[in-house]
């Protein structure tokens, strides 16, 4: 069993960089690197993060090799573990995904409904690109996938690559909702064992049990119904992040079976939430005056005073927590719990064998050993099917360059629904994303 890694960082420009180095930085102890390379196409905006990043590992990781780099060659060889949180079209196209809908009358969202499906379009290309190139210069190296829209990507990297069972692609929110419990819970959310099923952000947690066994999903509901819900990390998010949380009760009420992920509002209420969005001022704008500026100001200010401890640039610390130690159970078949994305086969076994569905699963270094949930009931199955066929015929289109299943894809998006909204959306859309979507026809 080795006992230091290579790992690379696809997307060193991001601003949840910071994050998951400062993560690398925490667990060196546990997953212990002999090289980390960050890359990104735009060699500027990650010289501001490399940068920085080498003030920290100077001060906090000096052994380590590092370097950051637009050179492929450099990036994929002799990896262990490829990280990737690639975002096609920078915060531009996001924009543009969240502003177009909203123009024609649909919500306007990063990952759910129409933005999602541009950004699924966009993001399926690259993603599908990265894999041959990491394949051709590291064969064995997992590839670990944060890319949004996962559900899409994660369905559309199966379809290319159904023989490469070392890619394993994954969210953060689950983690996020199992630290807010925590929290609101006052546990540890580390001891929960908790059991999930659905799709990537269209997911619900079922059970919650604690270390011996109880269940505290009714007190979680209860708490929730009477007080409402916040992040774990609410003193760091945007307002437009502690509405979405504040959701989940409104949600409880009405479904009160199970959980829910908080992505799941925009499917249920989507006249509501298309009401309560700004199309002059959208989540893109938010993220690009807060958080981009920040993250970014405070890089420069450590580089500038050659010390981190005087900045604070982490921002979600879940994010990059889990992905290490994600790798750190493969490195050292740990067999612990995570939620991740899979082929169902049977795990929910009253949906098709083929979707991609999102459930807990033990993790060790043959990959996810994931747990059945049974059947579940019609309610859930019939969102999960709409949801599925839309992220499949998403797929679809893309590979055969289909407008009508593009169409399809975009009918059966519950934000949209209606085929005329959805056609005059798709040639918006196809008309913003000329530059990277294939030719639809």
């Amino acid at each position: 069993m080795k006992k230091h890694f290579n790992i690379v960082l696809v997307g060193g420009g991001s601003t949840w960089t910071p994050g998951l180095l400062k993560a690398l930085c925490k667990l060196k102890a546990r997953l212990p690197l002999k090289k980390l390379v960050m890359f990104d196409v735009n060699s500027e905006r990650q010289a501001v993060i490399g940068d920085y990043a080498k003030v920290l590992f100077s001060e906090e990781y000096p052994e380590l090799e590092f370097t950051y780099t637009t050179d492929e060659d450099v990036a994929f060889s002799d990896m262990d573990f490829i990280f990737c949180q690639m975002r096609t079209g920078g915060y531009a196209m996001r924009e543009k995904d969240e502003k177009i809908p909203l123009s024609l009358g649909v919500i306007g969202q990063e990952t759910c409904g129409a933005g999602g499906f541009a950004y699924g379009m966009r993001s399926i290309r690259d993603m599908i690109a990265l894999v041959e190139k990491v394949r051709a210069r590291s064969p064995e190296a997992w590839i670990l996938n944060y890319t949004n829209p996962a559900a899409i990507v994660a369905d559309a990297l199966n379809k290319r690559f159904p023989q490469d069972k070392r890619i394993l692609n994954i969210c953060d929110q689950p983690v996020n909702l199992l630290r807010s419990y925590g929290r609101l819970l006052n546990r540890d959310p580390a001891t929960f064992d908790p059991v999930y099923f659905g799709l990537n952000h269209f997911g619900w947690f079922t059970h919650l049990y604690d270390e011996n066994g109880h269940d505290l999903a009714p007190e979680l509901k209860a708490y929730i119904a009477a007080n409402g819900f916040k992040p774990a990390d609410a003193e760091q998010r945007d307002l437009s992040w502690l509405d979405t949380y504040a959701a989940v009760a409104d949600m409880l009420r009405d479904f009160p079976d199970y959980l829910p992920n908080t992505y799941l509002q925009y499917y249920l209420y989507p006249e509501y939430k298309f009401a309560k969005l700004d199309p002059n001022f959208t989540r893109a704008n938010e993220v690009i005056n807060g958080r981009e500026k920040r993250v970014f100001e405070e890089c420069r200010t450590a580089v500038a005073e050659g010390t981190t401890r005087n900045v604070h640039v982490v921002h979600n610390d879940a994010h990059g927590d889990m992905i290490v130690e994600l790798a750190e159970a493969i490195a050292f078949n740990l067999k612990k719990k995570f939620i991740v994305m899979v082929p169902n086969n049977g795990l929910v076994e009253n949906l098709d064998d083929d979707v991609m569905v999102e459930l807990t699963a033990e993790i060790g270094c043959n990959g996810p050993r994931p747990y059945g949930v049974g059947k579940i009931p019609t309610f859930y199955k019939g969102l999960i099917e709409q949801q599925f066929a839309y992220e499949r015929l998403t797929v679809e289109a893309w590979f055969e360059g289909s407008y009508t299943k593009a169409l399809q894809a975009l009918t059966l998006n519950r934000t949209i629904i209606d085929a005329k909204k959805a056609r005059r959306v798709l040639d918006a859309l196809i008309e913003a994303n000329k530059e990277y979507w294939p030719e639809l026809r």
